[in-house]
């Protein structure tokens, strides 16, 4: 049997009260996630299905902040960005600033599939999703009472003081930050996929575009090396154009998956401040999971009966 494999995140940043309170939610979350996905692949279907249906998960749990449960900019409103890509074509799709899109995800591989483009964002997103008749949700759906406690002392400190006070004031908010979520796959055919949505970052300036939702960077599939997927601080991420990054290193210098990774994190990206998490799976179904923060929700599930998930 050809070996096949799932593996997702929930996001990587600093640990929070709020986080170790709910590591129950979060565990069954990414149980949830690989179960949706997993079961595609045992019944032969296409690691790029079985990553969109993984996110989708995850985007559906208010939990994560990727779909409901999205941060909440500056303007006090939610905007949402994502990215899927195929890794026997080489084919991506992305989405970013998307308002009242359920499935980030789903609408980005239908940019990928029913258009010429890559990338829609903003209003041309929105009216696309109205074409494809993507499920639609009001505003509401996707606020939850983490992020809007976030969002109101970010607010309070911003109106309170300069923007010194403010960005004294952010690492505290940034602590309740549950981060992007993603997935990668390689399939019983030996094809690769990976996917990433996001919800941003709180208080984040309206109009940020996120790392999640450009190729290469917040998502990116080869068949011949490696799927992945990536997460935390997204102008670092985008920095070091990250997922593209991995693929090269296996490429250019020959380096294994998991010396790909070491390298970039721990030598490339050593004096990197911000925090980094790559999830990374390669045509063997090996999976690497490589991050330098507190934590990284993460788990997968292989042919081989492995299944794991873990916070910390």
């Amino acid at each position: 049997m050809k070996k096949f494999a799932l593996a997702v995140h929930g996001g990587a940043g600093p640990d929070s009260d709020f986080i170790k309170k709910n590591q129950e939610g979060y565990k069954k979350g990414l149980e949830d996630a690989l179960n949706a996905g997993y079961k595609i692949l045992e019944q032969g279907g296409s690691a790029l299905d079985a990553v969109e249906a993984a996110v989708n998960s995850l985007e559906d749990n208010p939990l994560f902040n990727a779909g409901r449960g999205a941060a909440i900019n500056d303007k006090g409103e939610t905007q949402t960005c994502a990215s899927i890509a195929d890794g026997k074509k080489l084919q991506m799709g992305a989405v970013a600033i998307v308002k009242n899109v359920r499935n980030p995800v789903s609408l980005a591989r239908q940019v990928m599939e029913q258009t010429k483009h890559i990338y829609l964002g903003s209003f041309g997103a929105i009216d696309f999703a109205t074409e494809v008749k993507a499920p639609l949700e009001p505003d509401a759906y996707f606020i939850t009472d983490h992020q809007v406690d976030a969002y109101l002392e970010a607010r309070a400190q911003s109106k309170n003081g300069t923007k010194k006070a403010l960005d004294a004031a952010l690492p505290q908010v940034e602590r309740r930050k549950h981060g992007t979520v993603g997935a990668v796959a390689l399939d019983k055919n030996g094809n690769l996929a990976a996917a990433t949505s996001t919800g941003g970052t709180e208080f984040e300036k309206a109009g940020r575009i996120g790392d999640s939702s450009m190729a290469g960077i917040g998502s990116y599939a080869d068949n011949q090396f490696c799927a992945v997927s990536t997460t935390g601080d997204g102008e670092s991420l985008i920095r070091h154009i990250t997922s593209f990054h991995i693929a090269a290193l296996m490429e250019y210098k020959e380096l294994s998956l998991q010396e790909a990774c070491d390298f970039l994190i721990d030598i490339k990206c050593k004096n990197e401040k911000g925090d980094m998490g790559i999830l990374s799976i390669d045509p063997n179904a090996e999976v690497v999971f490589k991050f330098n923060s507190e934590r990284m929700h993460r788990g997968c599930k292989s042919s081989d009966g492995r299944m794991m998930v873990a916070i910390y």
